[in-house]
Formats: structure tokens, sequence, C-alpha cells
């Protein structure tokens, strides 16, 4: 199993606690993302919102795109995820952005397409905001372009949404054949454009048979298309405490989520524009991604089982959110990753920081 985690790019994760002690700022994600290279995380996937979509929309955001150049050049060992939309980049112009920001990190960025949910997001910015369906139309034309730049000497595309001509794209991504695609989605759109086009599936969080049944469609949708297997990871939310009681105390401190919440109105516009297959309660949402879903709460023991049961069904990757996230992830890699791994936990809930 390979782990990694959300760059907190909007200041923390958690819809009713306004100040989580994690700001949205470069000195912040900075310090954690190389820390976390020295406690054996894999990859941080760096969201891309222009509006915050946890604390607000007027809340403060990083830019996923420069926030991932400047991490290329302080880390030596990370992936580097970074979600693109493609209504918000011409996709010749993001495959030279990102052929040279792989460079700058020694071949170690990856791309995780996202087909877009939040229409006022799109409006205020003044850009297209296509139907459901349509989305993901765009986005399979849109990585015919990426993929051409980063394979062809030159390239030449006439598509319904996108057009290039004789486009040379020097130098290449070191990444080859080419920087890992991540994609999701739930819909028959979605899962057919990720099949035919991307290298890893990427779900929301849910119980092992509702992963596992998602692995096991993905695998028959690529076999038929006589496709390479795709890599398989999951969002989760994990609390780690000594004891199931503490567990659960923490548990019910981040699900109390009232309709005030300042991203209610992003909740109720998310649900509007997916296509899920059972959509979160609002208790849910006091994380993103259905994050508690996979129940990563309790002791370290209970988590390590819980992780190697997802790893028995092949899932490859966990994408982890936590709060407050430095300290978390400090624990997180103590006492579940080294476990996980066989090697010795470190430490235990008394002197780990709090």
């Amino acid at each position: 199993m390979r782990y990694g985690y959300w760059l907190p790019v909007f200041g923390g994760w958690l819809r009713n606690v306004p100040d989580e002690g994690m700001d949205a700022s470069w000195d912040y994600t900075s310090e954690l993302v190389r820390r976390s290279e020295e406690i054996g995380y894999d990859l941080t996937l760096i969201a891309e919102l222009t509006l915050n979509d946890v604390k607000g929309a007027d809340a403060p955001t990083l830019d996923a795109w420069s926030t991932a150049a400047a991490l290329a050049a302080v880390t030596k060992r990370l992936e580097l995820m970074v979600a693109v939309r493609p209504t918000f980049h011409h996709p010749a112009q993001l495959a030279k952005q990102a052929a040279n920001i792989d460079r700058i990190s020694g071949g170690r960025l990856s791309l995780n397409v996202v087909s877009a949910w939040w229409a006022d997001e799109a409006r205020r910015y003044g850009l297209e905001f296509d139907a459901h369906d349509d989305r993901y139309a765009r986005t399979s034309d849109w990585l015919a372009v990426v993929d051409g730049m980063w394979r062809e000497p030159r390239f030449t595309h006439q598509g319904t949404h996108y057009q290039v001509e004789d486009a040379i794209l020097e130098p290449k991504p070191l990444a080859q054949p080419r920087p890992i695609i991540y994609a999701g989605g739930e819909s028959e759109a979605a899962k057919e454009m990720i099949a035919r086009t991307c290298d890893a599936y990427v779900m929301h969080g849910d119980p092992v048979d509702r992963i596992k049944a998602r692995i096991d469609d993905m695998k028959v949708r690529r076999e038929r298309l006589d496709l390479p297997p795709l890599k398989f990871g999951m969002a989760a939310y994990a609390i780690v405490r000594d004891s199931p009681a503490e567990a659960a105390a923490e548990l019910a401190r981040i699900t109390d989520v009232q309709s005030s919440a300042a991203g209610y109105d992003n909740y109720r516009q998310w649900l509007a524009n997916t296509q899920q297959e059972a959509a979160p309660s609002l208790a849910e949402y006091s994380v993103s991604n259905r994050g508690l879903r996979p129940n990563l709460v309790g002791t370290p023991e209970e988590i390590t089982e819980r992780i190697a049961e997802y790893s028995a069904i092949g899932l490859d990757l966990v994408l982890l959110q936590c709060s407050p996230q430095k300290e978390e992830m400090e624990r997180f890699a103590a006492q579940v990753i080294r476990r996980s791994r066989g090697q010795n936990p470190v430490g235990s809930g008394s002197d780990l920081p709090i």
C-alpha cells in the first residue's frame, strides 16, 4: 500500500471548525510536505479550486500549479499529484507547464484530472460549465492533446473542443511513457472515459465491499480495451487514538456540522452537479470526498487491519485527510504506516503531539 495525503490548500478539512491551525500558506504547506518525506509518505495530492470549497468561497486557498512547481524544487522523493480542471487550462499549454514541473521534480509529477462540479466557481471566473456527460467528453478531448504533446515530436489534433496544429513540446517529461494520469467518477460517462484514457482510478471513500465492486468493474472495462491494468486509490479521513472511546469522541467533534457552516452552499452545489452512487449525509460532508466511510477511525491496530482489507482487494493508494494535519500525520506515520510495513511503531498517544 502507498500512503498519500491531501495538501491542505484550503486551510483545513473541517466545515464546522473555522480555524484548524493549518493556514493556507506556503510556509505551512512546504514544511508539511518536506516533513512528510522524512516520515514515510509516498505522495501528496494538490487540489485545484480557485475558490475555497471547505471554509467558504471568500476564504484563502492556494493555487495548485504554482504551489506544485515550488514544491518540486524543495522535495526529493514525494510524488506530486496535481489536480487539473480542463475548463481552466488549455491542454497544450498545460502539457508544457506540466512537463517543465516534471523536470524540476526529476520525474515525480502526476495529474489528477477533475471534470469539474462547481458551477458558481466557473461562472465567477468567466469559464464554461458543461452538462455532466459533456464535461467528460471535453476531458477526453483535452487528454488527447496533453498525451499527444507529451509523446509526439510534432502533434496535430482536430477535436470537438480543442485544436492544435504541428505543435512542438520540448523538452518532454522525464516520466515515461508519460506522467501518471489519475481520474475519478462514478457515472457511466466517467468510468468509460477513465478506462480508455487514464492510468489510475481514484475513488471517494466507501466500505470495502463497495470499493471492491468498483475495482472489479474497472478491471473488466480495462481488459475489454486490451490496455495495461489500472492502479486504484481511495480517499479516507483518519483518526488514530489509543482507545476506541478516544477515537469516537474525536469523530463526534468533527461531524457536528450545521447548515450554517461556511461550506454548506457548496455542498448543495456539489450534490446537484455530480452523479454519486450514494450521496453523503450532512454529517459525512463534515470532511470531503466521503472520507469517513472507510472507517479509518480507531486504534492503530484496528486501522492497520482495515487497510490490509483494502489492500487485499486491489487498492494501491490511500489518500488521507486529517486535522490538525501536521500532528495527525505524524501520529499516523508512526503508528500505522510503520506497522503496515512491518516496522516497529513509534510512540503512543501519550508521547505524540495532540
